[in-house]
């Protein structure tokens, strides 16, 4: 949840800052600009910069907010492999009730 309203927020703020520079333009600046051959930018290509600028680092600082979020649930290493090796051990033979040897895999 904490992340969705980090999110949203920097949404937001960097929605607002692409807005707020295009909002500063209007008709009758583009009319006296290109009717009177006068092409200049007063100041409009800062305001830009200045927006993205502000952008990119209000991205960076909200980035470092939700990657900072405190301590995480890491899995425990998983548990070593048993160490198995063969021993010939004595077994009772089924079908004439004497005794023979195995090789029996034993793990501990």
């Amino acid at each position: 949840m904490k992340r969705l309203v980090l999110s949203t927020l920097i949404a937001v703020i960097t929605a607002s800052s692409v807005l707020t520079v295009a909002g500063s333009a209007s008709a009758d600046d583009w009319r006296r600009r290109h009717y009177n051959n006068h092409h200049h930018h007063n100041g409009n290509g800062n305001a830009i910069a200045g927006g993205l600028a502000a952008g990119v680092i209000g991205g960076l600082i909200g980035g470092a907010i939700v990657n900072s979020s405190g301590p995480r649930y890491i899995d425990p290493p998983p548990p070593p492999p048993p160490r198995c090796w063969f021993e010939d051990r004595r077994v009772p033979n089924a079908y004439d009730g004497g005794w023979h040897t195995e090789s029996i895999r034993v793990c501990r």
